[in-house]
């Protein structure tokens, strides 16, 4: 499984959101750091076409996703940064609403709501009303739509923004689990929550890919005399060295 980014750029009238990006996924988990405007959330927009490039190509499996079209959106899972979760509704009534948004119906939508509630621990509230939640429990509501249809590249935005440290661990916990055979995607601003569990960070400046490596590879590309401190370097010196304007 592959999802390759070539040549990609996208405009927004002169400025320069993506410029000739290209980056080729395998499963695993990919962090992507940068700061407002990197051209984080236009290359996941681009990911899932809801905006439309200038240049370059997206393959899935060696196929152009623009022809795939359907095809490709079910293998997508997309968890968006902003909680907009319907206060009203119970998780179940959530979940299902946006499996049939996905087209599921009848035994296949009850099986595939039960299976994401209870892979992410909802299953004892699914009754109760959203609005009552925290903000890690509706994290995970969220987390919960986006993995119905068992989708193969699985795109997170910010999934721990605004969590005490208690429920970010938690939900890169669940993250963990769920990238055995996904390409999963997490853009987000808390260095940490990447750093223990992302196989490759991607570092974005400007709209151009800076580097990609793995953690620890990025840590050590930080020179000895940069700064020097008491303490062990992190992937927050890494963000700082390279990315700090």
């Amino acid at each position: 499984m592959e999802l390759a980014l070539t040549n990609v750029t996208k405009r927004y009238g002169k400025l320069v959101a993506l410029s000739d990006f290209s980056m080729t996924f395998t499963p695993g988990i990919y962090g992507i750091l940068g700061a407002n405007g990197a051209g984080k959330s236009t290359m996941m927009n681009l990911i899932t076409d809801n905006i439309k490039r200038d240049g370059g190509s997206i393959t899935f499996d060696g196929k152009e996703i623009l022809e795939l079209g359907d095809k490709f959106r079910a293998q997508l899972g997309y968890m968006p940064q902003q909680q907009g979760v319907y206060a009203q509704m119970t998780a179940e009534s959530f979940v299902t609403y946006m499996g049939r948004l996905k087209g599921l119906r009848g035994k296949k939508l009850a099986s595939e709501v039960n299976g994401v509630l209870e892979l992410t621990n909802l299953s004892d509230v699914r009754h109760k009303k959203i609005g009552g939640f925290s903000g890690g429990m509706k994290q995970r509501v969220l987390l919960a739509q986006a993995l119905l249809g068992d989708p193969k590249v699985l795109i997170l935005d910010e999934p721990t923004a605004g969590l005490d440290p208690k429920e970010r661990v938690r939900i890169r916990g669940f993250i963990k689990q769920l990238a055995s055979d996904r390409i999963v995607l997490l853009a987000t601003h808390i260095v940490s929550d990447i750093e223990s569990i992302a196989d490759e960070v991607l570092l974005l400046r400007r709209g151009e890919l800076l580097r990609s490596a793995p953690p620890a590879e990025l840590i050590a590309a930080v020179p000895d005399d940069w700064e020097p401190v008491a303490y062990r370097l992190s992937l927050e010196d890494v963000y700082l060295y390279f990315l700090g304007e």
